[in-house]
């Protein structure tokens, strides 16, 4: 089957003018980033082969602040096919639900059950921007323990994660262990924006 990446963009970028408004625009600067993005989303197998992207994982989107990570990937929900949707779920909203609800929360993402549904693949958004978090005295590195036990899910039930971050492989290991760096090798495909890409919110 063959695709029109052109034609794509420019669904996406009506679609992104709908949800953040007419200045909306895909940079042709980043559409190597989008390509990966798309191929992978709609299961393009030979392109995906073509960026050595494994279908099986999950992607791990990273690059500096304001080079447009989170405004793609809520995009690329509109491009997953039904068995593959997901949701957005910004990490400092997981460490605020932490501090109200305590361990329940990281059973909650870990597992992906909520309100009872089947195990759910979630992005979680900007990774590095929640803090360790204190819960009645206890502290807690939340995400570090839903990734692990996502990485666990991953292997037993084929549970995807995708991730959006402006932190390099050395700041997460620094911030979540080398356990969770090495989990992250194997649970996610890497795609990175140039570190110099301008910042598209000024």
């Amino acid at each position: 089957m063959e695709y029109n990446y052109q034609e794509i963009i420019q669904r996406l970028e009506t679609k992104g003018q709908e949800l953040y408004g007419n200045q909306f625009k895909i940079y042709k600067e980043d559409y190597a980033i989008v390509y990966k993005l798309m191929a992978y989303f709609i299961k393009d197998e030979i392109t995906c082969h073509q960026y050595g992207i494994d279908l099986n994982k999950g992607i791990l989107l990273t690059g500096p602040i304001g080079c447009g990570k989170t405004s793609l990937m809520n995009l690329m929900k509109h491009l997953a096919l039904p068995d593959h949707k997901y949701s957005v779920k910004p990490c400092r909203d997981i460490s605020f639900e932490f501090i109200q609800d305590g361990y329940e929360i990281i059973h909650r993402y870990s597992k992906g059950k909520l309100y009872h549904s089947e195990p759910r693949t979630f992005c979680f958004d900007d990774l590095g921007t929640e803090n360790n978090i204190k819960y009645y005295g206890n502290e807690c590195n939340v995400m570090a323990e839903i990734l692990l036990s996502r990485y666990d899910l991953f292997h037993s039930k084929q549970l995807k994660t995708h991730i959006t971050t402006n932190l390099s492989a050395t700041e997460i290991e620094k911030v979540y262990g080398n356990r969770v760096r090495s989990r992250l090798r194997e649970l996610c495909n890497l795609i990175a924006f140039n570190n110099v890409v301008n910042d598209k919110r000024k």
